[in-house]
């Protein structure tokens, strides 16, 4: 076969500039020790470097927001540790207010010492988080979570939304406890009242407090079911319960409602659920058969109240003074729990919510004011008469069932009865004990939610701990595989390069031999 001059030429410079570039690209890779640093050196490594590269940027990002919640959780236990040690001495103070030597002075004293603390809870329950957010505010990091109300009770103002982060390609955490898991669900325990209906003035001789819960099974399967109930003295050592059907549940009462009349101490009279403390104060000649029979009480759960409250950007100043139930059955049957929007679509036509109000809520009732009066849903609303409400205008309205009671308004009360006066008052002294023994009881009921809350915090730093552990141990697998993807081995590289130098060599050398073998050259 016959090669032309030309076809020679062309092939030698082909062969040495592949070799020429061998020994380039093997140099490169000698100096990086990278192997792969395009798709066209190894398709498949590529794709899978690619792939590695992803995975690393969302475990860059885990471990990022494990560090940001891993913050908010130590700032949110150091708060709530606080807030626990200041309950502790509230607890202290109400317990100490019990003892029988105090005088007035002395339980103003503590009861002025529970104020500091009530302001002290405020502020803590209102901390904010290195970037000016509100702790316990749930999504809404821009509103203050709690405020006192007018009356003296407190509300919250933030909502039950967790703010959650991934952590793992399968795992999320929440990085805030909201202030209403919290604070806001400790069990009420004196959520039942009792209430004198006979005789028409109090003659001082028999006080019953209102109940503490000491069993909420009891108290919601069997108590709620029969509320309210009659008690009545009908001799000087027995009472008889009745509930609303008249029927006699005396049997479920402790020692059968029997009670001894010549007790100095108060007796524990225990009702489905419901412990309540008797005193009989007799006087000088009464004679019990005579005198405590004709005593009537009605014992039932303290009834809903609501806090009402007119949005910032109404057309209107117009307010709600006062609120009640005036239909039980409309209120229990369709009222929303929880919290309610009243919507004015005129100056007298009105609609009631669910709240939030969205685009897409639908009433859950309507109605026409009846003078400066709204009834929604068995729920009465009187608004202020000048000025009255418009079109346009909107009012929230939050529902407490007294089912929970907010630590705030533990403390809030447990001052209010340190300072009223009892010197020398045998019933204002058994309504302070007994006001003595709710708080304390809310105090723990209060502790026990603040633990729960705290609880679930630390298991939350735990389980984060864990997983941070796992995504570091897949940091450095991946690293690992991408290493053995992308890098090369330097004494294979060495070897390649020596081999591709002496191939570019000798490709060099048989050019010029071979060049020389030309026809010209023998002319």
């Amino acid at each position: 076969m016959r090669i032309s001059t030309a076809q020679f030429y062309e092939s030698s410079a082909a062969n040495y500039q592949r070799n020429f570039a061998n020994v380039v690209k093997s140099s490169e890779e000698a100096s990086s020790l990278v192997r792969v640093n395009t798709a066209a050196d190894d398709p498949v490594g590529a794709s899978r470097l690619l792939q590695l590269g992803q995975q690393a940027s969302m475990l860059d990002q885990y471990q990022a927001n494990a560090t940001t919640i891993k913050g908010t959780l130590g700032a949110t236990e150091a708060v709530m540790t606080s807030i626990n040690n200041v309950l502790q001495r509230a607890k202290e103070l109400a317990v100490s207010a019990g003892n029988a030597g105090y005088t007035d002075e002395d339980r103003k004293a503590n009861a002025s010492e529970l104020g500091q603390i009530e302001e002290q809870l405020l502020s803590l329950m209102n901390s904010k988080d290195e970037n000016g957010k509100y702790i316990f505010a749930g999504s809404k990091g821009d509103t203050v979570p709690f405020t006192r109300n007018n009356d003296g009770t407190y509300s919250y103002n933030g909502d039950q939304v967790t703010l959650d982060l991934a952590v793992g390609d399968t795992m999320s955490m929440a990085t805030n406890s909201t202030g209403w898991d919290a604070f806001q669900q400790a069990l009420n325990t004196s959520r039942s009242q009792v209430t004198m209906t006979s005789p028409p003035v109090d003659d001082g001789r028999v006080t019953l407090s209102n109940g503490q819960v000491s069993s909420n099974v009891s108290y919601n399967n069997k108590f709620r079911s029969g509320e309210p109930y009659t008690v009545d003295f009908v001799s000087g050592t027995q009472l008889k319960i009745t509930d609303a059907a008249g029927n006699d549940v005396t049997a479920e009462a402790s020692q059968g409602g029997a009670f001894d009349p010549t007790s100095k101490t108060g007796q524990s009279v225990s009702f489905r659920g419901v412990d309540l403390t008797l005193n009989i104060n007799l006087g000088a000649g009464d004679v019990p058969g005579a005198v405590l029979p004709g005593h009537s009480f009605t014992l039932a759960a303290k009834p809903d109240t609501f806090t009402a409250t007119r949005s910032p950007g109404n057309p209107t100043a117009a307010q709600v003074t006062t609120s009640s139930i005036t239909n039980a059955t409309d209120y229990h049957a369709s009222f929303p729990s929880g919290a309610a929007v009243i919507k004015f679509t005129s100056a007298t036509d009105f609609d009631l919510y669910a709240a939030p109000l969205t685009a897409n809520s639908k009433p859950v009732s309507s109605g026409t004011m009846a003078g400066s009066v709204a009834t929604a849903s068995g729920v009465s609303f009187t608004f202020t008469a000048a000025p009255v409400p418009d079109t346009g205008d909107q009012f929230s309205v939050a529902v407490n069932t007294h089912e929970t009671q907010n630590i705030l308004d533990t403390v809030s009360q447990l001052k209010t009865a340190l300072n009223t006066p009892t010197n020398g008052n045998a019933i204002a002294t058994q309504k302070l004990q007994a006001s003595l023994a709710s708080g304390i009881a809310n105090l723990a009921s209060g502790t026990d939610q603040l633990s729960s809350a705290l609880s679930s915090v630390g298991g939350r730093g735990q389980a984060l701990e864990n997983q941070m552990d796992t995504n570091q141990s897949l940091v450095l697998a991946n690293t690992q595989t991408q290493s053995a993807i992308r890098d090369s081995d330097p004494a294979a590289v060495m070897t390649r390069l020596t081999l591709q130098q002496t191939m570019l060599q000798a490709s060099q050398l048989a050019f010029s031999k071979i060049a020389q073998l030309g026809l010209f050259n023998k002319v």
